[in-house]
């Protein structure tokens, strides 16, 4: 049994100087008929007050090698930091496991492992901890009375900590070993194990009531990313409405006057409303990978909605709503008595499963873009300029997932205006010098955009075209569609030449599949415009070819490229050997013409 308080004082007591061998003799000779092993039990009892004191001494000897060992890691004496905590091992090493000296045990391990963490040394921390995490299991399972804190060897009677106390420093010294494991095995690369770690850490912290709101609420941000890329997007929405509701216990945003009155305030109004965006900002990945993991599942093989397939996953939609709630009962859940409530009424107003039309799909666009405002609000373009045209690329990215569920065309197509409306003034407006990388990546959205709508409007006008053929003006709106796609296709390109304007003759890897691509649409743009003159048709198909001819050649020269554009290449194979013929037919026409 563990030693409650009473016999840890006894424990302190020095017990009388005894020979022991001679006690044995002496006493065992008066010892009656009726209990032949008395003196046996007395002696036994005085072995466990001269081990228990013992025990005691090595626990407080560790403790002050504990507290040096501390003091130094704090002041940057390292290797005299690792040679006490290794002393306050050594110490330990005599005493087995007791209630008297687990949490110190537990303490040193902990030290040791951060120690070793920030050396780079991870498999060293690695064991460390884990030991200290076995050591509490086992000592939760063997005894899990309240342990005798570290603090209590140097304590007056008076001072010595409530039964209560005692289990909360305890747990909170475990709870220490789950977030440097959880680190541990982040920096090892086994990410799941060290999400489970992290999910158990926050839930520790939340129990004890022993965290910091936003500094909690931005790691279960965080940790919601990692289950949104496993697409476990329950665990994931749990995550962000903790975030949410325990980011609210750090208070209001202090106004604008009161910033400018006092520093104190200035500085925490500039940490509440960073943090709080960059949760926001972890609610629109949250609504964008659901979309884009719904369109997944719905798309047929040229990117359109199966209906069949729709109708199949609406008809399980039943069942998955019965595993979500299965999944609740058995998922490690945040909150307390007073924050559950608003966690789960945060949970509801935003699906976990994958939405399966446009009005579910809408809805979800919706919590991404209140999200999206709230993060452009303190990410602005004055300051910000990275992280806020991120945001206007998720902001687009909602709007053409969106557009996915949308079946009238027309409406479909004007979503894809609002992500070339929010993209090409800043794409237009950004220094080509300094941020290249961010343009190249606008201008090949707004090239695909710009494709998009042209597709788009080439089957609203084919639509119609089944009582009279294409008028001007269509016609006029598509070649206009046909153009900018191709003008910002050909930008993209353009940003890869050398300063004298050459274009590289081996290309960069990641590079490699986008600047194909765009060569590959650039030719099949050139060869959709319409026009009636002979002589623009000429040149459009001219250029069509140039490119097609591009791509292969390309890949012919560098066999390894091929692979990342297989069904661009087959077709522009196939395009390079139809298209002279359709020039020289054209060409012929001309000649007979003059």
């Amino acid at each position: 049994m563990a030693a409650t308080q009473q016999e840890a004082r006894s424990c302190a007591r020095t017990p009388k100087r005894t020979n022991m061998a001679s006690f044995n003799k002496i006493e065992s000779r008066n010892d009656p008929e009726n209990d032949p092993f008395r003196s046996k039990y007395k002696a036994r009892e005085l072995l466990r007050e001269i081990y228990c004191s013992a025990g005691l001494r090595a626990a407080k000897l560790g403790a002050v090698e504990y507290y040096l060992g501390v003091n130094h890691v704090d002041t940057e004496e390292l290797p005299a930091g690792q040679e006490h905590l290794m002393n306050c091992m050594k110490l330990l090493e005599r005493c087995r496991v007791s209630s008297l000296n687990v949490s110190l045990f537990i303490h040193v391990r902990n030290q040791l492992g951060i120690l070793w963490a920030g050396r780079d040394e991870t498999e060293t921390a690695q064991g460390f901890l884990e030991t200290a995490e076995s050591i509490y299991q086992r000592y939760m399972k063997e005894d899990g009375s309240p342990p005798t804190d570290m603090t209590e060897y140097f304590a007056a009677e008076e001072s010595l900590l409530t039964h209560q106390e005692r289990i909360k420093r305890f747990e909170l010294a475990y709870t220490h070993t789950m977030y440097y494991l959880a680190q541990v095995y982040k920096n090892l690369g086994q990410t799941e194990r060290a999400a489970t770690y992290c999910h158990t850490t926050l839930q520790r912290q939340l129990q004890l009531n022993q965290f910091t709101p936003m500094e909690w609420a931005l790691n279960a941000a965080t940790l919601s990313q990692y289950y949104i890329t496993k697409g476990r997007y329950m665990e994931g929405r749990h995550c962000l409405s903790a975030a949410t509701v325990i980011s609210d216990l750090a208070g209001e945003v202090p106004s604008e006057a009161a910033a400018q009155e006092n520093e104190a305030e200035s500085e925490r109004r500039e940490h509440l409303r960073q943090k709080r965006a960059e949760i926001a900002r972890c609610w629109i990945k949250y609504c964008l990978n659901l979309l884009q993991d719904a369109k997944k599942q719905l798309e047929d093989n040229i990117g359109e909605l199966d209906t069949d397939r729709q109708e199949e996953l609406k008809r399980a939609r039943r069942r998955e709503e019965e595993e979500e709630e299965k999944g609740r009962k058995s998922a490690l859940l945040f909150g307390s008595e007073d924050t559950f409530d608003s966690i789960a009424s945060i949970e509801e107003k935003v699906m976990c499963l994958f939405p399966l039309d446009f009005t579910e799909a809408r809805s979800v666009f919706l919590v991404g873009q209140n999200h999206v405002t709230q993060a452009k609000d303190y990410f602005q373009m004055d300051g910000y300029v990275t992280d806020h045209i991120e945001i206007l690329q998720d902001h687009s990215a909602l709007f053409r997932s969106l557009a996915f569920f949308e079946e009238d065309l027309e409406r479909r197509c004007k979503m894809h205006k609002r992500r070339v409306d929010m993209l090409e003034p800043i794409c237009n407006d950004l220094n080509a010098q300094y941020y290249l990388m961010i343009r190249r990546q606008l201008m090949f959205e707004l090239a695909e955009t710009y494709n998009e709508m042209m597709d788009l409007k080439l089957a609203l006008a084919n639509r119609q075209a089944d009582t009279q053929s294409l008028d001007n003006h269509t016609i006029k709106k598509f070649n206009h569609l046909c153009s900018a796609s191709a003008k910002y296709f050909q930008m993209f390109l353009d940003s890869l030449c050398s300063p004298e304007g050459k274009f590289p003759e081996r290309l960069e890897e990641e590079v490699l599949r986008p600047a194909l691509v765009a060569r590959f649409r650039v030719a099949r743009l050139h060869s959709r415009f319409i026009s009636t003159s002979p002589t623009v048709q000429l040149d459009n198909l001219n250029k069509s070819l140039e490119n097609y001819k591009y791509v292969v050649q390309y890949c012919e020269a560098n066999p390894e490229a091929g692979a990342t554009v297989e069904t661009e290449l087959e077709l522009s194979k196939e395009m390079a050997g139809l298209l002279p013929l359709k020039i020289n037919r054209l060409k012929a026409r001309m000649a007979s013409n003059n």
